[in-house]
């Protein structure tokens, strides 16, 4: 949620006083990396035994979760003066959830093999 609050605060900002460097594409940036932050949140909201034996399942619920976040802060972009919804920013989003999802299910993958490996 904390986030989610995050990610709705910089959505209501002015879009001339957001005080990114003008760096091209650095808007893009910013919407992968606060949308993988958001995806690793969520990924550690649902517990532990449900991350370890559904783990796919809420990879899948994650990224959901992200691109109807994504759709809905651009929607309320629409309304901000100097704001416009961007498909692209959407996608920056898109990425930016999946990237932290499948570098999370790599991560127990290698993680639970190396553990295995040692115990047997």
């Amino acid at each position: 949620m904390l986030v989610m609050g995050l990610i709705f605060f910089l959505s209501n900002q002015n879009g001339a006083s957001l005080p990114l460097p003008d760096i091209p594409n650095i808007d893009k940036v910013a919407h992968f990396l606060i949308y993988a932050l958001l995806a690793a949140a969520a990924l550690y909201a649902f517990p532990e035994p449900v991350r370890r034996r559904r783990a796919h399942f809420v990879g899948v619920l994650v990224i959901l979760l992200c691109v109807l976040y994504g759709i809905t802060d651009e929607f309320h972009q629409s309304f901000i003066p100097g704001r416009c919804v961007s498909g692209w920013d959407l996608l920056a989003d898109t990425v930016g959830a999946v990237a932290m999802v499948l570098g999370w299910l790599y991560w127990r993958s290698s993680s639970f093999t190396w553990k295995k490996m040692r115990l047997g």
